[in-house]
């Protein structure tokens, strides 16, 4: 991947209005402290980014005033969302899309015009949604030798809706768990058993998505209840840290300031 291709798609997006970041190279783990929360479209710091490590991956924050992106993941044998995708499609609910990305793994991306909307996640479908308090790698960027590479671009500028995503594909969710409901008043004893009866493909989304809801009632809370339950779900210390970090950093996001040319990464 050239580095001056990387740069010259990232002042590109920057320009667009879409704030992008650095990750490490062939990887989607970010490459500067804050991670998304350091996405910028600020040209100097993009062209320190990319001057100084052109080998770099290349991800966009999303979200408003970043696109949200539709996941249409591939997992081989295990199963991928192009029936789901169908669904969505024949419904009339991507007719927004404004552009198609094909993932390295063989899966997609569908980008819409960005809202505040959370991040969500079927897991029976092989779908994620990305938005508020999500990043996505774009190309030229690389896992695994294979690149992100642009197919299609109907040119749309709607909005994916994923309560209305969800409701076509899972009609039967239409009401919360009754655990959930109590995590406004700070009782996470539901919640944490709700996550502890989470099967493997839905532990880390269903961790990440009681967290924000316990979160809801101060970003004080404390979430060692929910910590504890993953671990017996399965989850090993990393991942539970890793997205109990990554609730804590959504449900900050809004307030967050830093002085990023004091923080510019080398």
């Amino acid at each position: 991947m050239s580095g001056d291709v990387t740069l010259h798609r990232a002042l590109a997006y920057a320009r667009r209005g879409w704030p992008v970041f650095p990750c490490q190279p062939g990887q989607k783990l970010p490459a500067t402290r804050h991670g998304y929360l350091d996405a910028t479209t600020d040209e100097r710091q993009i062209t320190r980014w990319f001057a100084r490590h052109p080998e770099r991956n290349l991800a966009v924050a999303t979200g408003a005033p970043g696109p949200d992106v539709l996941d249409v993941d591939q997992h081989g044998q295990a199963g991928n969302g192009f029936a789901a995708f169908g669904r969505l499609r024949q419904a009339g609910l991507l007719d927004g899309a404004a552009a198609y990305v094909r993932t390295p793994s063989g899966g997609l991306h569908a980008y819409f015009t960005g809202t505040s909307q959370r991040n969500g996640h079927l897991a029976r479908h092989h779908l994620d949604f990305r938005s508020a308090g999500g990043y996505i790698l774009v190309p030229p960027s690389q896992v695994d030798g294979r690149p992100y590479q642009l197919v299609k671009t109907p040119q749309g500028r709607g909005q994916l809706d994923w309560m209305a995503v969800t409701r076509h594909l899972e009609p039967e969710r239409q009401q919360q768990p009754a655990e959930t409901r109590h995590a406004a008043d700070g009782d996470l004893s539901r919640l944490a058993g709700w996550v502890a009866r989470q099967e493997e493909g839905n532990r880390n989304a269903g961790l990440f998505w009681a967290a924000n809801r316990a979160l809801d009632a101060g970003n004080g809370a404390d979430l060692s209840p929910l910590a504890a339950a993953a671990r017996q779900a399965g989850l090993d210390e990393r991942e539970i840290n890793r997205t109990l970090d990554s609730a804590r950093r959504t449900g900050r996001s809004h307030h967050f300031q830093a002085d990023r040319d004091a923080e510019a990464v080398s």
